[in-house]
């Protein structure tokens, strides 16, 4: 297992180097140069809070195309009513807060913690993290947030107060940019993902598509 170096930023390289099970180095920081050099490589951070940082690359990797969303004939009228109201980049920090506070089925606690939050913030004030909101009556009720890599969207988190919410937002911001995110990764498999048409493919696939964003 590779153990990393808090002075040095570097990573093992996820397509020579396979673990069983995705985990590809402990230890680290979460300073903002670090996590944006990751996502490039196809890294992310998953671990519980008081524990060390645990990076994964996991094969295979849980993905949406956006030409793949499927919306079923509840959300379509969801969406044609305007129950919810959408916005992008209006309270970055506050979504993740909320995702961090957001109940998950089969999870103890969570990975987003003040130092992950600060460093998001960061990220997100030099334009390479984004925010998507959704709103009704005027109040944050959902949401998801992410880094961009080029045009390959990182998912991190979402979350919702109310029913339907976070399904609404994601279904409009996938059709929105439908043209212009090449896929959405998911990073780690969900039944609510799958059933809005995410799947799994080959680790090597995805990083093949994640390197033709920076090259």
């Amino acid at each position: 297992m590779f153990r990393l170096d808090p002075e040095d930023i570097s990573f093992p390289d996820p397509e020579l180097y396979d673990p069983d099970g995705g985990l590809m180095a402990i230890g680290g920081d979460l300073k903002p140069e670090r996590l944006w050099f990751a996502y490039q490589l196809g890294l992310f951070p998953w671990y519980n809070e008081g524990e060390e940082i645990l990076w994964w690359c996991p094969d295979p990797r849980f993905v949406l195309f956006p030409n793949d969303i499927k919306i079923s004939k509840s959300m379509k009228k969801i969406l044609r009513d305007e129950v919810f109201q959408f916005t992008e980049n209006q309270c970055f920090e506050d979504v993740m807060r909320n995702c961090k506070m957001a109940e998950r089925k089969d999870q103890d606690g969570t990975w987003i913690n003040e130092e992950l939050i600060e460093s998001f913030v960061k990220l997100h004030q030099l334009g390479k993290a984004k925010s998507f909101e959704v709103w009704q009556n005027q109040e944050l009720v959902g949401g998801f947030y992410g880094i961009q890599v080029g045009n390959v969207f990182c998912g991190e988190s979402m979350f919702a107060k109310v029913s339907n919410a976070s399904k609404a937002g994601f279904i409009h911001f996938t059709t929105k940019y439908q043209n212009e995110w090449e896929l959405i990764d998911c990073q780690i498999h969900s039944e609510h993902l799958e059933s809005l048409g995410a799947k799994m493919i080959p680790k090597i696939d995805y990083l093949k598509i994640l390197k033709q964003q920076i090259s």
